[in-house]
């Protein structure tokens, strides 16, 4: 079984080993890709000041923080939650980064030696979009996920999209396949269906279609001064 948690933190600003550090911080853990509600969601005292231009996007006062318990208090229950799960995130380098600096001021143990694998879902857009805007606000938008709600980056907030982001991402065949077979799939399973059970439809081609088809040959043929490899072909009979 696979427990996944998908993170995302705000913070002072953008440079952890400048000393800013994290101000909340955003989980949502899904287990067989499903959300289980087994989630957290804490906000902290950075005992500084955030950046002018990253207060613009969290809008998390030092007023509203100054009551905040230090990252240092829960450190240890932070790493306790995140034990062994695979972590899911958005650009993960700044959010490890940070996160890495955190522990270490707490005297902890780095996030590789306390989570599992990290998933980039950054990175697995641009594979999968290259080219194109593949900011969380763009993957929503593409594909149809509701951020109506969202005026400022909030970490929890942030992190749920990010899960439904992340299933969308990552609903190829196999998932298709494995919804079907069972409705309690299990990650990494290989699911054996009989093909035989479904029966697909033949269409055959209306015969406007068959004459568009033959239309748009003729102009190949037409444009390569019938050096078309398929036409070639068809004058050679089949062994």
């Amino acid at each position: 079984m696979s427990r996944q948690i998908v993170l995302d933190t705000e913070t002072t600003g953008l440079s952890a080993e400048n000393g800013d550090r994290i101000i909340e911080l955003g989980c949502v853990e899904l287990f067989n890709r499903k959300l289980t509600g087994n989630d957290l969601h804490i906000y902290f005292n950075p005992e500084r000041e955030s950046h002018e231009d990253a207060l613009k996007v969290h809008g998390l006062t030092t007023d509203f923080l100054r009551d905040k318990p230090k990252f240092a208090t829960l450190a240890n229950d932070i790493v306790e939650y995140l034990r062994d799960a695979e972590l899911i995130i958005h650009n993960a380098a700044f959010d490890v980064g940070f996160l890495n600096k955190e522990f270490e001021l707490a005297g902890l143990p780095p996030l590789r030696s306390i989570a599992g694998d990290v998933t980039d879902t950054l990175s697995m857009a641009k594979a999968a979009y290259p080219g194109k805007r593949n900011s969380l606000d763009s993957l929503c938008d593409r594909f149809g996920i509701d951020r109506s709600n969202r005026t400022f980056h909030g970490a929890k907030l942030d992190a749920q999209l990010l899960a439904d982001v992340y299933i969308s991402l990552t609903r190829g065949q196999d998932a298709l396949l494995i919804d079907i077979a069972t409705d309690e799939p299990v990650q990494g399973a290989v699911i054996v269906m009989d093909l035989r059970s479904f029966v697909l439809p033949v269409l055959t081609a209306a015969d406007h279609e068959l004459a568009a088809h033959e239309e748009l040959l003729l102009q190949l043929d037409k444009a390569s001064n019938g050096r078309t490899i398929f036409r070639q072909a068809s004058q050679f009979p089949v062994a």
